[in-house]
């Protein structure tokens, strides 16, 4: 009796509470433990390259610095500079010591000169570019005689010591967006354009309020800029982060999911300039701090908060194209082209060839 159970259990094919109907044994079950596995692990390898190139060891690429030092005093400065870290400093001239510091507190440079070891920073640039500056005009000062005595012209927001907390705000809401983007699709695929464009705006709206309450002066004051403009910055960078993921979904499918993680959270928080500034990333990761929505997002609230609006009017510009171009296309695919003749787009399905 118990050999015929047996037998009977061994004849029935393995069941799965998912299982709409037993699958034929073929191919696709190895693709189908095959794929997630590649796809993960791309992902992962594409993180871990990216951030410790980014990350490990960093030095600077041009960062911009300015001193009130001329003639011979210049010269002798800008060599020091290339002597401590080679190609690490681009020298601004500024006539006196109030055009250095307007420089320096609307981030025009980073840091700035004045001679006689006197130097003017800003703690808010990070401890990366606090430790490079008085690193290397420390040196300078030493080859003039002089102990450096440093100003905080732009100081971090208190408690904020490493200048990480625009990064996690950022961070915090890009996620979000890309969750938004994708969790819109999947819960709603069938939702009308001008529906989903609406739950699009609402996500920008809130998020960018929570988000500023919660880390800007309300909260933990880690975004003392003024609210309405921070509210519509962070609403903005969500949004553009949301549509591009949705963008990526329609056009590509699921892998438009792995593509929007590589592009927006992987290269775009990388790029940002939350961590340290731009200029000390890589020569091929630089140019997508000045164009992703994170990168420019995080610049504007950076300047509302410590810059005197450094980079808000291009945050203004770019972040409404992003979501704007990503609403155009999403009415091209989800609107336009479903309303074409239905002879129009059985032509654009391509005919399987003949055997």
């Amino acid at each position: 009796m118990s050999q015929q159970v047996a037998s009977r259990a061994a004849r029935q094919p393995h069941k799965h509470a998912l299982d709409v109907a037993h699958p034929p044994p073929g191919p696709g079950n190895l693709r189908a433990v095959l794929l997630p596995v590649a796809v993960v692990l791309l992902i992962g390898t594409v993180f871990v390259s990216v951030y410790l190139a980014a990350f490990h060891a960093p030095r600077p690429h041009q960062l911009h610095v300015g001193t009130t030092e001329i003639g011979t005093q210049q010269e002798h400065l800008r060599q020091d500079l290339a002597r401590v870290v080679p190609g690490g400093f681009t020298l601004e001239t500024y006539p006196d010591e109030s055009t250095a510091r307007q420089a320096v507190q609307d981030r025009s440079v980073y840091a700035a000169y004045l001679g006689a070891g006197k130097l003017l920073y800003g703690s808010a640039n990070g401890a990366a570019v606090t430790a490079t500056v008085t690193t290397a005009f420390g040196s300078a000062a030493h080859a003039e005689h002089h102990e450096l005595s440093v100003e905080d012209v732009a100081p971090a927001a208190a408690g904020d010591t490493r200048g990480l907390s625009v990064f996690y705000a950022a961070f915090g809401l890009v996620l979000a967006g890309y969750l938004f983007g994708m969790t819109t699709y999947q819960l709603a695929p069938r939702l009308q354009y001008r529906w989903r464009m609406a739950s699009l705006a609402l996500f920008g709206v809130v998020g960018g309020v929570l988000v500023t309450a919660i880390a800007g002066s309300v909260g933990f004051g880690a975004l003392p800029g003024p609210f309405l403009p921070l509210a519509v910055v962070v609403a903005l960078m969500g949004a553009a982060v949301a549509a591009t993921t949705m963008v990526l979904l329609r056009l590509f499918g699921s892998a438009g999911v792995s593509l929007a993680s590589i592009l927006l959270l992987i290269l775009g928080n990388s790029s940002s300039g939350g961590i340290m500034p731009a200029a000390y990333l890589p020569a091929w990761l630089r140019p997508l701090s000045e164009i992703l929505p994170v990168g420019v997002g995080v610049r504007a609230m950076q300047g509302l908060s410590r810059f005197q609006d450094d980079g808000l009017v291009r945050a203004l510009v770019i972040l409404p194209v992003w979501v704007l171009g990503a609403a155009l296309v999403l009415y091209l695919k989800d609107v336009f082209r479903r309303g074409a003749p239905a002879g129009a787009r059985k032509r654009e399905v391509p005919q399987p060839a003949a055997s």
